[in-house]
């Protein structure tokens, strides 16, 4: 019987999912901070995934309940359903969620390893590697990485640009003097060499390539020096479609950065592959 497949995914799900945020204990711990924008970034994106946690938990319960008889099928309710009979994430959760390709289950997971990644920011403080895929909103906490330095060295953010180092491990024991490591990005098209220190060719039947931790280090933009290795301006996408709608920004809402990775080959041949980094993968 399909409902009683629902309803057991459904129960399975709700006791996965943690209870929400305490918005207030964590105001208190993390005070707005003229020093420090990440605790208002921490906020923010508490707010938000509070808010998505809720839709979810209160649709499978409505779900669960409608299913035993107990109140109507909605119009909602039976998009809930149809979604997650065929693994899909259902319409109502999209509009309050992240950008994201990912089947029902591989969704659910990812959604409890960000709260999970927020909840030990929470308990332990602030990460000394930032897993940069696990933000609802990404602009906001590079906004907030600029706008730390800016304050404490006095230079307006609009003559602030970011310079990228790619580091040899995958994660970082201490927080950098400046800036921020973040972690937790796929390259497609291409790979990084630990060796050349440069992106390479990807290897066959390798479509997606882990990339290490790289240090987001703010600079002034009058400071930046021109490398004189060649630099390929490698556009960073929250999901594989590479498209979204138009922000007021100008850019796509799928569109996270451009970081800048060394290379020996031209620009132009990274451009001609097509060569982006992914903030996720659709599985």
């Amino acid at each position: 019987m399909p409902q009683v497949i629902v309803q057991d995914l459904a129960g399975d799900i709700l006791s996965k999912l943690p209870d929400t945020f305490n918005l207030e204990n964590v105001q208190s711990k993390y005070p707005t901070d003229y020093s420090e924008s990440m605790n208002t970034v921490l906020l923010q994106e508490l707010v938000r995934f509070n808010r998505l946690t809720a839709v979810v938990k209160s649709s499978l319960q409505d779900l669960k309940r409608a299913l035993r008889g107990f109140v109507l099928l909605s119009v909602e309710l039976e998009d809930v359903l149809d979604n997650m009979l065929v693994g899909k994430v259902p319409n109502l959760w999209s509009s309050k969620s992240y950008p994201s390709l990912k089947p029902l289950g591989s969704y659910i997971t990812d959604l409890i390893a960000r709260l999970e990644f927020f909840k030990r920011w929470i308990n332990n403080g602030k990460p000394a590697t930032f897993w940069i895929s696990g933000f609802f909103f990404t602009q906001s906490f590079l906004t907030g990485t600029m706008q730390n330095f800016s304050r404490r060295h006095h230079i307006p953010i609009d003559q602030l640009d970011f310079k990228f180092h790619v580091q040899p491990e995958s994660s970082m024991k201490t927080q950098p003097i400046t800036g921020v490591y973040v972690n937790g990005l796929f390259m497609e098209g291409a790979r990084w060499c630990k060796d050349k220190l440069t992106i390479v060719e990807s290897k066959k039947k390798n479509l997606y390539v882990s990339i290490p931790v790289i240090w987001l280090e703010p600079i002034r933009i009058r400071d930046k020096i021109d490398s004189m290795t060649p630099l390929y301006d490698c556009p960073v996408y929250k999901t594989s479609s590479r498209r979204g709608n138009l922000s007021t920004t100008g850019h796509s809402t799928n569109y996270v950065l451009t970081i800048q990775f060394p290379t020996s080959q031209p620009s132009q041949h990274w451009v001609n592959r097509g060569v982006a980094c992914l903030c996720q993968l659709d599985d």
